[in-house]
């Protein structure tokens, strides 16, 4: 803690701070360094060149000045204010006053300044402190100016520093009340007074806590049913007998006035529409006291027969009636609430003209209510009802919905049992039966209805029959139908079968070794005890009858060889013990194996297999049998037909086949449109097979290298068919731009004279042909492999080139 001397501390306090200084020591010696603390700061400002704080002055404004550190102290203000107060939408063509600045210090010269809002725009000062107002000013857009007031000398020294003040805009009532719109509101019937159904509410842009903006409410119009609060905006209910029937909605204008509701106010209104909800006020009524209504006799039960048609003036939602009708008639009629809430009578029981034709009965309505109905004294709550039953013609009426019977298999039986059917009306029909299904084993006898069986019935193929017997009006009136279901029972008329699992026999099995267990099934529904032993001697196994449907396969002499070619195998007969008794025999195979030491076949001998093939292989491989046939028959109708053309087109004298050599496959015989064959036709129209437009035959390469010059040129059309084709060959020689041909691809058919005969393959044979065709290799290279084919001699073809 600093500690001070006491008297520089005290030479540093201003004079009017040293009684109360003395005094605070005296009073509180244990406070000194705080207070020494407290009073120091001032030198330490001072010293610093900071500003000191203000504080009050009791006496005279002293500005204490330093020539190089002026300090200002905390001085008194001296400002006088008066209220300054604006009235709103004033006009000021001109500014006028409304209060002057002062202060209490009096100076003969002196000016003023203001800042803040508004200040020197809005508001003005003169040098003699009055304040003006340059134009009209709005509440409702700002009610409070803040502004700063400071004076000066005539030496624009500063006298009195900021002062704070506000100028004030008071209200006037130039706004009028507003609503939002249209109300709307709702009310159950019946309310009590005082029941609240909507609140208005209106806004005044004046100055709510004057008069101004004070609103007060009222109705227009002098309702009897509903009320105001003038200052809340509530509106309520003033009579307890709102009625909904009576009137279902109310429309009421609300005025809203300012200045506390005087005549002076403004106004606004608006329009509130209030709708009456509905209770359950008035009893369901019946519109007629008798209702007739005619049924016929066959009309459907659960069914609706008419209506009861009832008047409640209330909405449906609260519409409940209830119906009452003699408990002596609830099982035959029933009456339920339809869409309209109003009354369906409907048929719990089928009606019988016959037996009755007319039914006459009350019908009560009521509701649950906890108020008493409007129309306690007009409602007709009880309704007589008339029911006329109309005779129909009826079909006939089985003795049963169901039947049901029961026969043996394996039997014809002439009486199962009895349809019955009978006509109901007056008339009294005779009924003819039938069964509809024509493939049903059972038949119907047509008048009694006695049921037999057609043939034995086997209970395995289908233990039930389910059929429909018809009954028919005699001669050709109405029919009926009813369900029967035979159940056919059973006997044992089935054989046992053997179901044993595969059994095998050990290399080294020995006496009384079991080497499987025997169980049998039956297709019988009685239950079966088998009984099972060998039907024929065996040396190696015998089997041993548990009693219990089961049985052992015993060793009976071992061991064995898998070198041994034999098969074993038992006959085992096995019965049911039924009645009557079934047996049969079935032979069992036994696998020969070798096994290990806990008796698990390691190896076992193939043994001879029974190859059955079932009646769908049959009919399946004979299918496609068939289908093999039908395709060879087809070819060789083809076959046959290619044939029979190809004689009928050489007949004709029109063959044209194409003949390829060398490395070029063709396409065999049957491509004969692979070239054009007509322009062998062109030697006789002085055709060419040249490529060039200009028709300039030229010779090729091919044919300068290999062929020697022709000395004659021979002349076409001359009926010689060799002289053609010479040319033809002779043509393409000649043409450079063409390609070489190493074939002969095209040729016609050689004439009746020619010594070699046709070329075609068609007529060869595998034989081959005693013809000499040693002439071909005399027509040039392209003959070459003809005539080698055909037996030229190589060397000494070659040998000429």
């Amino acid at each position: 803690m600093l500690f001070i001397p006491l008297p520089p501390l005290i030479s540093l306090i201003p004079p009017y701070f040293h009684s109360q200084m003395m005094a605070l020591l005296q009073l509180l010696t244990m406070g000194l360094m705080a207070t020494v603390a407290w009073c120091v700061l001032p030198a330490v400002a001072e010293d610093s060149g900071l500003p000191v704080l203000e504080a009050e002055k009791l006496g005279p404004v002293d500005i204490v000045k330093k020539e190089s550190h002026p300090v200002l102290i905390r001085q008194k203000r001296h400002w006088i204010w008066n209220s300054l107060y604006v009235e709103e939408e004033k006009p000021a063509p001109i500014p006028y006053k409304i209060g002057q600045l002062k202060s209490s210090q009096s100076l003969g010269v002196r000016s003023f300044e203001i800042e803040g809002e508004g200040a020197n725009s809005i508001f003005t000062v003169d040098e003699k402190g009055d304040l003006f107002v340059t134009r009209s000013l709005d509440r409702e857009e700002k009610s409070k100016y803040h502004l700063t007031a400071r004076m000066y000398d005539g030496n624009k020294k500063l006298i009195e520093d900021s002062g704070d003040f506000e100028v004030q805009v008071t209200d006037i009532n130039d706004n009028m009340p507003v609503f939002p719109g249209a109300y709307k509101g709702s009310i159950m019937e019946r309310s009590p007074i005082g029941t609240t159904v909507v609140q208005v509410n209106a806004s005044d842009a004046d100055d709510p806590t004057t008069a101004n903006g004070e609103l007060r409410y009222s109705l227009i119009q002098d309702l009897s049913a509903f009320q105001i609060d003038t200052l809340s905006g509530w509106i309520s209910c003033k009579i307890e007998n709102l009625d909904r029937e009576t009137k279902s909605q109310y429309v009421v204008v609300v005025k809203a006035q300012d200045m506390r509701g005087k005549a002076s106010g403004s106004t606004a209104t608006t329009s509130v529409t209030i709708t009456i909800n509905d209770i359950n006020d008035n009893i369901a009524s019946f519109t007629r006291r008798v209702y007739e209504m005619p049924v016929r006799e066959d009309h459907s039960v659960t069914k609706e027969i008419g209506t009861l048609e009832l008047e409640d003036r209330d909405l449906i939602d609260n519409k409940e009636p209830l119906f009452t009708i003699p408990n002596d008639l609830t099982h035959i009629f029933a009456i339920e609430r339809n869409d309209d809430k109003n009354g369906k009578l409907m048929l719990k029981k089928a009606l019988d003209y016959e037996t009755k034709s007319t039914y006459t009965f009350s019908v009560q309505v009521r509701e649950d209510m906890h108020l008493k109905a409007d129309n306690f004294n007009s409602a007709v709550t009880s309704a007589q009802i008339v029911i006329k039953v109309l005779d129909v013609d009826e079909p006939p009426v089985f003795s049963q919905e169901i039947y049901t019977f029961s026969v043996e298999e394996e039997s014809i039986v002439g009486n199962i049992g009895r349809v019955t059917a009978k006509d109901p009306d007056a008339a009294n029909k005779q009924i003819r039966y039938s069964i509809l299904d024509d493939d049903c084993p059972i038949a119907i006898h047509p008048f009694s209805g006695q049921l037999s069986t057609k043939r034995t019935l086997d209970r395995e193929m289908e233990a039930t029959h389910v059929f429909q017997v018809r009954a028919q009006e005699e001669p050709s009136g109405l029919e009926s139908f009813v369900k029967v279901n035979i159940t056919v029972q059973d006997i044992n008329d089935n054989k046992p079968e053997l179901a044993v699992d595969e059994i095998f026999l050990c290399e080294n099995d020995v006496t009384n070794t079991v080497i499987g267990t025997l169980r049998a099934t039956d297709k019988d529904d009685q239950p079966a005890t088998f009984r099972f032993s060998l039907a024929s001697e065996s040396s190696n196994f015998s089997i041993r009858d548990h009693g219990n449907s089961t049985a052992d396969v015993i060793v009976k002499m071992g061991p064995f060889s898998l070198d041994d070619p034999k098969d074993y195998s038992v006959d085992v007969r096995i019965d049911d013990g039924g009645r009557p008794a079934q047996t049969s025999i079935t032979k069992l195979a036994i696998k020969s194996c070798q096994c290990d030491a806990r008796r698990i076949p390691t190896r076992c001998k193939a043994g001879a297999r029974r190859m059955g093939v079932s009646v769908h292989a049959l009919i399946a491989i004979l299918l496609c049998i068939l289908t093999i046939l039908v395709i060879v028959i087809l070819f060789v109708m083809r076959k046959r037909y290619q044939k029979d053309s190809l004689a009928n087109m050489k007949n004709s004298g029109e063959i044209h086949e194409q003949l390829v050599t060398y490395d070029e496959e063709g396409g065999g015989e049957m491509d004969t449109n692979g070239y054009d064959v007509s322009i062998l036709s062109s030697a006789c129209h002085d055709g060419s097979m040249l490529r060039h437009p200009d028709h300039h035959p030229h010779p090729s390469l091919y044919a300068m290298v290999q062929k020697p010059p022709h000395h004659s040129q021979p002349t076409a059309c001359k009926g010689d068919m060799a002289v053609m084709i010479e040319m033809k060959k002779d043509e393409a020689d000649h043409d450079r731009d063409g390609f070489p041909y190493d074939t002969l691809h095209i040729y016609g058919y050689e004439g009746p004279e020619s010594l070699a005969g046709s070329l075609s393959s068609l007529e060869s044979s595998s034989t081959g042909s005693n013809l000499d065709y040693d002439f071909l290799s005399d027509w040039g290279p392209r003959f070459r492999t003809l005539a080698e084919l055909y037996g030229v001699d190589g060397p000494e073809y070659y040998h000429q080139y």
